[in-house]
């Protein structure tokens, strides 16, 4: 049963290959993994450096991890199944000034041959206890206006329209605190 969990170099292979899925498909170069691809893709096949990247991840969580100008701390979680990574998704611990406006609490991707199954709306519903242990009483999840099954994921998780802003529709989903 697919499952979020911290990400693991177990799932090294299954990665790569997602990888090259999105990477085919023309990844979005404002996405996280378009910021890894530029940073780490040309060191993924090694083991070790896999392995740095993964602990990388983890860091992500740690208010002292340095990180890029404006970017906050996050959560980095995989949505595996068995052996097959199927996704990922991030929660950031709170929102700048720019995340309030357009990026939200929560950015998730689901490689695209494991799409149109419910992956993504189950990601998003299993994060919820995460983010509540972060403290956060209701996440910001934003998507683009014309992005129909990121609608349906939001809206199927209690999503509630707070406004649309320029092409992005901003949504609050309750996390039960």
């Amino acid at each position: 049963m697919p499952q979020l969990i911290a990400p693991d170099v177990r799932f090294h292979e299954s990665f790569l290959v997602a990888v090259k899925e999105f990477l085919a498909e023309g990844a979005d170069p404002n996405t996280l993994l378009a910021h890894e691809i530029e940073e780490f893709g040309g060191t993924w096949r090694r083991p070790d450096a896999f392995a740095g990247y993964v602990a990388r991840l983890g860091a992500e969580s740690l208010e002292e991890t340095p990180r890029p100008q404006g970017w906050v701390p996050h959560t980095n979680l995989w949505f595996v199944d068995g052996d097959t990574y199927l996704g990922r998704l991030a929660i950031r611990h709170r929102l700048t000034p720019f995340l309030h406006e357009l990026g939200g609490h929560v950015g998730y991707a689901v490689r695209p041959s494991a799409r149109r199954r419910g992956h993504a709306t189950a990601m998003l519903r299993d994060c919820l206890p995460y983010a509540r242990t972060l403290g956060i009483e209701s996440l910001l999840v934003t998507c683009d206006a014309g992005n129909v099954g990121s609608r349906k994921v939001i809206e199927a998780n209690g999503g509630v329209l707070e406004d649309q802003r320029g092409e992005k529709r901003r949504y609050w989903i309750r996390t039960g605190l």
